[in-house]
C-alpha cells in the first residue's frame, strides 16, 4: 500500500470511528488492488497469503463494516451472491446472466446503447445485451420512518411514463 493510500485509509478509518487494525488495513489494500466486483470468498484467498492465520469469517466481517461505513459499495443483491466494489464514481453493471461476472458501464455508454429491443446489440468490451434492467435500491415509504425518523416526508411523486 502506497503511504497515500495508507494515509487515506487511516483518514476513511477515523471519520467513520472504525479501529485501524492490521488485518482490516490488509483487506482494504487487497480490495483496492483487485478489479471488478470481488466476492469475499474472491478477497480471502488473495488475503490468506499474506495473513496465512486469517479466517474466512473475519474476512466477511470486516467487508461487512466496510458496507456500513460506506467505505464499500455492494453491488445489487440481485445478481446471486455478495459482490462489493470500491468504485464511487456514477455507474450501471453488465451481468452475465451464465457466469455472474459483473462488469461497469458507465452513465454515457448506458445511455448512447439507446433502442428498446436490445437483444443482439453489443455493448463495450463484446458483452451482448439480453435485457436491460436498472436497480434502484432505497427506502420504501413505509420503512422511511423506523430508519429516518426525523425526516421531513416528500411530497408524492409525479408517477413516470
Amino acid at each position: 500500500m502506497t503511504t497515500q493510500t495508507a494515509q487515506a485509509f487511516r483518514e476513511l478509518c477515523m471519520q467513520q470511528g472504525l479501529a485501524l487494525t492490521h488485518q482490516r488495513q490488509v483487506i482494504y489494500e487487497v480490495m483496492q488492488s483487485m478489479p471488478g466486483h470481488p466476492s469475499p470468498e474472491e478477497v480471502f484467498g488473495k488475503v490468506k497469503a499474506l495473513i496465512p492465520a486469517i479466517s474466512l469469517a473475519t474476512v466477511y466481517k470486516n467487508i461487512h463494516i466496510f458496507l456500513a461505513s460506506g467505505i464499500l459499495r455492494e453491488v445489487s443483491p440481485h445478481h446471486g451472491s455478495l459482490r462489493v466494489e470500491m468504485n464511487s464514481h456514477p455507474h450501471h453493471h453488465l451481468v452475465c446472466t451464465q457466469c455472474r461476472s459483473i462488469q461497469d458501464i458507465s452513465e454515457a455508454e448506458l445511455i448512447g446503447f439507446g433502442g428498446s429491443h436490445p437483444v443482439q446489440q453489443m455493448l463495450p468490451g463484446g458483452f451482448l445485451a439480453q435485457r436491460i434492467s436498472v436497480d434502484v435500491l432505497g427506502l420504501c415509504a413505509r420503512c422511511q420512518p423506523a430508519v429516518m425518523p426525523s425526516r421531513i416526508p416528500m411530497q408524492e411523486a409525479v408517477p413516470m411514463s
